[in-house]
């Protein structure tokens, strides 16, 4: 038997401690080598950045050089330039008092209705003329209608240091004089009419219905001359108006009366008169003298030229017609005031301060802040909603005595008080019920409502719109009617936000011709194009939901003013007013940056095209951001480039509408300016440069004015 065999040993060999204290200190080693090697490549990392910082910090140091050595003589070509609006302000004075001089000498039969001896005569004249005639008051209305737009456009369009706060306030007591006239002489017709109800009864029911239309009014009149309950509802077939009367007025003498006018003139006269907000920055005169004075200080002068404008007089309240005129001027005239002088005034706006007399909307808002805010929820703020295709006043109406025919004589009974309303409801116990007035009312097709209006009534005694008292309301969108229920016969309006079409989604402006170019604002429900060429303006085409609409107001060359004025009443509102800020959620942006991009856009917007960057959003308060393209051709192809200016350094910059973060990061191999103009020239063509220097003063003063109503930069 042989010698048994020895087992083999299972597991690992045990490792001796000598050998664990050279594997610790091999990894220790290890680990101490790393971290050297981390520490040097951060190091050298650092030094990479430091550097690079350092060469990029020496580069703009060589640029800040570069643009402060040429600041001041870019400043005075820009104001050069900036002449142009001068020009305009001054063809605009000319044409003022050369159109004054016209009407003097035309001896024409209509009044002057900025001379008050001539405007008084012709409302005494009217008020003392006894012929009623429903067809001729409505020709003698259109008349006192073209005088109230008049006076309206002289009072949005002539510069303050142009009229005195007396002739402002004469011609707002002027407007609501003949407000007041022509609605008197409405009433007076209406009397006229129904004296002589029972010569023109319907056939078919016994009773009486007119329905007389005009250019701005339609008068729809029912009489009750049977007063059976059965004929309690009509319907006026010519215009789509009806109403369902209660029980006790369907067996009473009375009449109804819907008589629509297209304007507004029952809301007070600071709504009708909106003017576009002014915006007040330096002019490039004193740019240059503060160039000159800071030159180791730009930045403070940044900030000095940012915080220039005065945070002007907050709005009052009104609370009738005639306090609201005055409550306008005091408005209109807030940025004047806090001055010492006009001449002050002439100096230190003699370039900028071309457009309207109201303020800055931006400035408004510590002040805004003080206001008394609307506590009863159903009085309509008049900031937020405004009326939108006219007022439709509803009225019960005691009948009155009707004529008799005696052979060849017509006799009628006169009564001392007028016209007069039937008390519905009749003034009983408190707690007594009647029922409610149902009315139908089909809406005008040259309105737009974008969302189902808001319907209010006018309340008298308080001055205001109010919800109450108006109920069971229902739009029918398709057939453009609205069914409603009142507990009494009110005046009654359809009010619209004003802000519906805000934030707009994008813009565009490019030249399309010798003085002629193309805005085009895509709003929330509508893109609106306005072309533009020489002193006038055009709406070209308003679209919803891809169909061309409100063809009756498009195609006509007009004003700024007047195309503000139509596309509002239409119900397209994309010029932002004094409040909007409040209601549209937008980056607020420095009137700085905001009015001297306008400025220098339409000085150079016959040769480059601009539009919306999502970027500008991002830019900050201080700064906006726009594409801007040069543009020859009508039908050449854009190539967009980003530009960023903050009122006093325009740039271009790296980044593209695509890139996935935002930037400041220059352009390579670009410089930045002291101004948006040097900034486009550096890679203008000689063509484009010529056209910016030929371009008419009228052509870039429209340009400038639409930028600075529908203020693009800030609110899209």
């Amino acid at each position: 038997m042989g010698p048994k065999k020895k087992k083999k040993s299972g597991g690992k060999k045990k490792v001796s401690k000598a050998e664990q204290l050279r594997l610790q200190k091999e990894e220790e080693e290890r680990r101490r080598k790393e971290e050297e090697e981390a520490r040097l490549q951060a190091q050298k990392e650092e030094a990479a950045r430091l550097e690079k910082e350092r060469i990029e910090q020496e580069q703009m140091e060589k640029l800040k050089a570069k643009d402060q050595e040429r600041r001041e003589a870019e400043l005075a070509e820009l104001h050069s330039l900036e002449q142009k609006f001068l020009s305009a302000q001054q063809w605009k004075t000319d044409y003022r008092a050369h159109a004054k001089w016209e009407r003097y000498l035309s001896c024409d039969e209509s009044p002057d209705p900025t001379v008050l001896q001539e405007i008084n005569t012709f409302m005494s004249l009217w008020r003392e003329d006894q012929n009623e005639d429903i067809q001729l008051v409505m020709e003698k209305g259109e008349q006192v209608l073209n005088l109230i737009e008049k006076l309206q456009f002289i009072l949005l369009d002539t510069p303050r240091n142009e009229i005195t706060e007396k002739e402002t306030v004469q011609y707002q007591e002027s407007i609501l004089e003949l407000q007041n006239l022509l609605h008197q002489k409405y009433n007076g017709a209406t009397e006229h009419l129904l004296k002589t109800a029972n010569m023109h009864e319907d056939s078919e029911t016994g009773n009486m219905q007119a329905v007389t239309k005009g250019k701005n009014v339609t008068f729809c009149i029912w009489a009750n001359l049977k007063k059976k309950v059965r004929f309690k509802h009509h319907m006026f077939y010519d215009t789509q108006h009806g109403f369902d009367l209660p029980k006790s007025l369907a067996v009473s003498s009375v009449a109804v009366r819907i008589l629509h006018t297209h304007y507004d003139h029952v809301s007070p006269l600071w709504l009708q008169c909106q003017s576009v907000p002014q915006l007040e920055v330096l002019d490039s005169k004193e740019l240059i003298q503060n160039s000159k004075d800071n030159v180791e200080e730009p930045e403070e002068e940044e900030k000095k030229a940012r915080e220039e404008p005065n945070t002007p007089a907050e709005e009052e309240t009104c609370s009738d017609g005639r306090k609201s005129a005055i409550s306008l001027k005091e408005k209109s005239n807030s940025v004047a005031d806090r001055n010492d002088t006009e001449e002050e005034i002439e100096k230190k706006s003699e370039i900028l301060d071309i457009t309207s007399q109201v303020q800055d909307p931006l400035m408004q808002e510590e002040t805004n802040e003080k206001e008394e805010a609307i506590t009863d929820e159903n009085v309509v703020n008049l900031q937020q909603f405004v009326p939108v295709g006219g007022v439709y006043h509803i009225d019960v109406l005691q009948l009155p005595p009707q004529v008799k025919q005696l052979k060849d004589w017509s006799m009628v009974e006169l009564l001392d008080g007028g016209l007069e309303a039937y008390p519905y409801p009749p003034e009983e116990a408190e707690d007594a019920t009647h029922p409610p007035i149902q009315i139908t009312l089909r809406l005008s097709d040259n309105v737009m409502y974008f969302e189902d209006p808001v319907i209010a009534r006018w309340d008298p005694t308080g001055q205001q719109w109010r919800t109450d008292g108006v109920s069971n309301i229902t739009y029918e969108t398709q057939e453009k009617s609205i069914t409603l229920a009142m507990g009494a016969f009110y005046t009654i309006a359809l009010l619209q936000d004003a802000h519906l079409n805000m934030p707009y989604r994008a813009w565009e402006l490019q030249p399309t011709g010798m003085d002629e170019a193309l805005l085009i604002v895509t709003a929330v429900f509508a893109t609106i194009q306005i072309q533009i060429k020489g002193n006038r303006c055009m709406l070209s085409s308003v679209v919803v939901e891809q169909k061309d609409v409100l063809s009756h107001i498009t195609g006509k060359w007009i004003s700024p003013i007047d195309l503000r004025a139509v596309l509002k009443k239409a119900g397209v509102n994309i010029f932002p007013g004094e409040y909007s800020h409040k209601y549209v959620s937008v980056s607020k942006k420095a009137p700085l940056a905001e009015v001297r991009a306008y400025q220098q856009m339409a000085l150079v917007a016959s040769a480059f095209a601009f539009a919306w960057s999502k970027w500008n959003v991002e830019a900050g308060q201080e700064q906006v951001v726009f594409k801007v393209s040069e543009h020859l051709k009508a039908d050449s192809v854009k190539d967009w480039s980003l530009y960023m200016f903050n009122g006093q350094k325009a740039q271009k910059l790296k980044i593209t509408e695509t890139s996935e973060a935002f930037s400041e990061e220059l352009e390579e191999d670009s410089e930045f300016h002291s101004t948006l103009y040097h900034m486009l020239k550096d890679a203008a063509s000689k063509e484009a440069i010529d056209k910016v220097e030929t371009a008419s003063f009228l052509f870039v003063d429209v340009v400038y004015q639409l930028l600075l109503a529908t203020r693009v930069l800030t609110y899209s």
